[in-house]
């Protein structure tokens, strides 16, 4: 059998659902797909993968893992806009919706344009363009 791994969901353990749902959909407009006590489904668009939002303790159960950890985790999500005026407005919407924006956006070394921030529970996403 030969499988392409693919990216259906990605799950996010969070600490407060009602406050990472209020970020997601009301801050940077993803739509509700599915939604349970302590677990919402976002659809992110036309082909992308859709992004999950559960309590962090019963993501790492469900894992067979501690549920201690902090700092760094390893990984960032990266959203590409088609402009720089998208990439400065995300970070805006993120930050209007209680996220904090980690580096401004600025020109990059392999000239683009980009900036970081990151949600209520520390994801890291980075808003890039090549415009």
């Amino acid at each position: 059998m030969n499988t392409t791994l693919k990216v259906s969901v990605i799950m996010l353990g969070v600490q407060d659902v009602e406050r990472a749902k209020k970020f997601y959909v009301e801050g940077l407009g993803c739509a509700i797909d599915q939604e349970f006590p302590g677990f919402v489904k976002c659809d992110l668009g036309e082909g992308s993968s859709q992004l999950a939002l559960y309590e962090w303790d019963a993501v790492a159960a469900d894992a067979g893992v501690p549920a201690a950890g902090s700092g760094f985790r390893g990984t960032s999500y990266h959203f590409l806009t088609g402009s720089r005026e998208e990439v400065d407005e995300v970070l805006r919407a993120a930050a209007a919706a209680g996220g904090t924006v980690v580096q401004e956006a600025a020109a990059a070394d392999w000239g683009g344009y980009s900036g970081h921030f990151s949600d209520p529970d520390g994801y890291l996403w980075k808003v890039a363009t090549a415009a």
